[in-house]
């Protein structure tokens, strides 16, 4: 019995600590997904698309089906296990055990997909930004239910805002 209490704690742990650094766990509706990634912004199998929170995986095996390489970035260690489970056997899907604000998007990632909570959009914003410069390209994102504040959104569908970030050009020394 004592075993059944220590697991539930650990879970309970586990999801709540992570409310401290993200977003809850709220899956993703496949209807709305389906809307964002045809109508909001139209993923090919051209695209890297990552998803930050990445849950139960959901959002990755959507653009996998859609042809995209879909790569998730998730905290809680029984998410990331659950997502891997449930995307087994697909190439295109990776998921990566990782708090997205201490790591780097892929330098090939085109889109991201954010389900987030209002007091992180700014500082969302600003790491968007600074991806985009590192890149050195135009990266899309996806916000679910949540739009910034200061930026007017390029496209709104549904639930779903559509902002792309362009790399800002730093002043190189004249040597």
């Amino acid at each position: 019995m004592i075993w059944f209490w220590v697991i539930l704690l650990g879970v309970f742990f586990t999801f709540g600590f992570v409310v401290f650094r993200g977003a809850p766990y709220i899956p993703s509706q496949k209807k709305f997904l389906k809307l964002a990634l045809r109508d909001l912004y139209h993923l090919t199998s051209k695209d890297v698309l990552v998803d930050i929170g990445s849950g139960d995986g959901v959002v990755l095996r959507q653009a996998s089906k859609i042809g995209a390489r879909a790569v998730g970035f998730e905290l809680n260690p029984v998410l990331v296990l659950l997502s891997r489970f449930l995307s087994r056997g697909d190439k295109r899907v990776s998921v990566h055990l990782v708090d997205f604000w201490l790591t780097h998007l892929p330098d090939d990632a085109t889109v991201v997909y954010i389900f987030s909570v209002g007091r992180d959009m700014k500082k969302m914003m600003k790491w968007m930004q600074k991806e985009a410069t590192r890149i050195g390209r135009p990266i899309s994102l996806i916000s679910f239910g949540f739009g910034f504040n200061n930026i007017k959104a390029d496209k709104i569908t549904g639930p779903y805002y559509l902002y792309i970030f362009h790399p800002l050009h730093q002043l190189k020394p004249q040597v």
